[in-house]
């Protein structure tokens, strides 16, 4: 009978969610949901000079903002805890004694001196660099000699030498390596600590871990961890190694280290400056603070979790050959390993647009509202407690704005609908061009005010007819009071439909913002 599948994702507390890890923990997630198995968070936490808790907030914040909920880990228990690595010291302890017990694995106490020594003379005769493994040859008397002596060492991994190591990856195929050419690998420090690559060995183990589903950077480590898995008496589990995410236009590694060189990629360049627009306001810093490689980036923009796990699901995996929208549901229903690509998989900031467009374009208009409330109401353009009309009043400019609403943070960039009317600022360009220098636009401003007063409705229908009733009484082209009145109504030249506007804002704040443009010319 097969186990039921178990899968793991182990992040380092770094203080944010890297977006290529999120798409690894997605597809670690999916394999454990396609198979109705368990999804485990373990954190490796063996740096003790982080503060474990505010570095990892942002990485626990990630999977609730996708949804993305753990069966095991932090904060939810479970029977295979603890699961902070921090706290499982005394497994590692255990395996180390028992693998020196049985003779596979040796103190070392080569200096580091020796060890570069050795390595020089290995490259000197072009050679591979593996362990002398003296310290294998010291009696126990040398041994008690040199600890009294406080000389350090380290406790290494004896990898076998007469033999091949072999795994099937789900991903990639069929790998091998020799024995021979290995070095024998640390698995506990001078200071007692353990190395990660030992450490997930026993984890695994112990939480029954099936699959290993992880960055193909890791590959080159699987063939030490294949083996201590043998020599600890474990059956490894299966391993996939998934390609890594490439930087927009580029076939470098997305990384955080490159993000100056990211600010002024064509392809991101506009995620930058998009940030450095609206984080401001929301007193988040800027794109200094959070930038398009952290999860969270697209969290406080206002992106959907829906348009993220779309477009991270198409990184490395796909339905077929056509189909780009997908539902989270419908990748679950549909996700294996074997249509996981061995290419790098380009992080492309179109397709990411495109699929949250596709997304926000299905939400429904209180859906929309609830979205873009959180930013009107931190940048104080509408009360904490919002009412039935102001809540009207957004759906209307939700609206108008149609696809220009590509995230619920662009509502910020409509403010004109939410100012109050002594506070409207205008494009002083623009108001110098439609009104202060357009010596004509003054005077049809006046005339076309005195109508607005009594026209019925005021709807953008009606304004549309009385302004094109109004350019012909006049015998005037429509550009001489249109621009005119959008900049004294609006206080921008451009934006949503100018009766659209006008309508949403009314009668009376139409009336009031002409007569502050009007005084404002003097």
């Amino acid at each position: 009978m097969t186990a039921p599948v178990r899968t793991r994702f182990a992040p380092s507390p770094t203080g944010y969610m890297h977006i290529g890890g999120m798409r690894t923990a997605l597809f670690v997630w999916l394999w454990a949901r396609h198979n109705n198995g368990t999804f485990i968070l373990r954190i490796d936490d063996t740096d003790q000079q982080r503060n474990v808790e505010a570095a990892l907030a942002p990485i626990f914040r990630a999977f609730r903002w996708l949804g993305l909920n753990w069966d095991e880990g932090p904060e939810v228990g479970g029977p295979f805890g603890p699961y902070y690595q921090s706290q499982r010291t005394h497994l590692y302890q255990s395996a180390v004694d028992k693998l020196i017990a049985e003779g596979k694995a040796y103190r070392d106490y080569d200096t580091p001196e020796q060890i570069a020594a050795d390595r020089a003379s290995a490259e000197a005769a072009k050679q591979q660099f593996v362990n002398i493994r003296r310290s294998l040859d010291l009696t126990d008397a040398q041994r008690a000699a040199l600890d009294t002596e406080g000389r350090p060492h380290v406790v290494r991994f004896l990898v076998p030498r007469d033999q091949k190591v072999a795994i099937d990856d789900a991903v990639r195929g069929h790998v091998e390596w020799d024995g021979a050419l290995m070095v024998d690998p640390v698995i506990m420090r001078s200071n007692g600590t353990f190395l990660y690559n030992f450490a997930t060995v026993v984890d695994d183990a112990q939480m029954q871990i099936t699959h290993v589903i992880r960055a193909e950077e890791h590959l080159t480590n699987t063939a030490a961890q294949t083996l201590l898995h043998q020599a600890l008496g474990h059956t490894p589990p299966v391993f996939a190694h998934i390609p890594f995410i490439t930087a927009p236009g580029s076939t470098k590694k997305l990384s955080k280290r490159d993000i100056d060189k990211m600010r002024t990629s064509p392809q991101l360049k506009k995620f930058f400056e998009r940030a450095d627009e609206v984080f401001p306001q929301l007193g988040l810093g800027d794109s200094k603070t959070l930038n398009p490689v952290m999860v969270e980036y697209y969290e406080r923009m206002g992106y959907l979790p829906a348009g993220i796990l779309n477009t991270l699901s198409r990184l490395g995996w796909s339905l077929d050959d056509k189909t780009e929208f997908l539902s989270l549901d419908t990748v679950i229903q549909n996700f294996t390993l074997d249509r996981i690509v061995k290419a790098p998989a380009g992080l492309d900031p179109e397709k990411l647009q495109s699929y949250q467009q596709y997304w926000m374009n299905q939400l429904p208009l209180d859906d929309k509202i609830d979205g873009c409330l959180p930013y009107l109401q931190q940048t104080k353009q509408v009360p904490e407690t919002v009412d039935a009309a102001t809540r009207i009043v957004i759906g209307q400019v939700i609206a108008a704005v149609a696809d220009r609403l590509r995230v619920f943070s662009d509502i910020l960039d409509y403010k004109e609908f939410f100012v109050a009317d002594q506070d409207l600022v205008y494009d002083e360009k623009g108001f110098k061009q439609r009104l202060a220098d357009a010596t004509e636009a003054p005077g049809l401003l006046r005339s076309l005010r005195e109508q607005l007063l009594t026209v019925e409705p005021f709807d953008s229908a009606t304004l549309d007819r009385l302004v094109h009733t109004f350019v012909e009484t006049n015998g005037i082209k429509i550009g001489q009071i249109v621009h005119a009145l959008r900049i004294a109504t609006t206080g921008r030249t451009v934006g949503v439909g100018l009766f659209d506007a006008m309508a949403i804002l009314g009668r009376d704040r139409c009336v009031s913002r002409i007569d502050r443009a009007l005084g404002k010319l003097g």
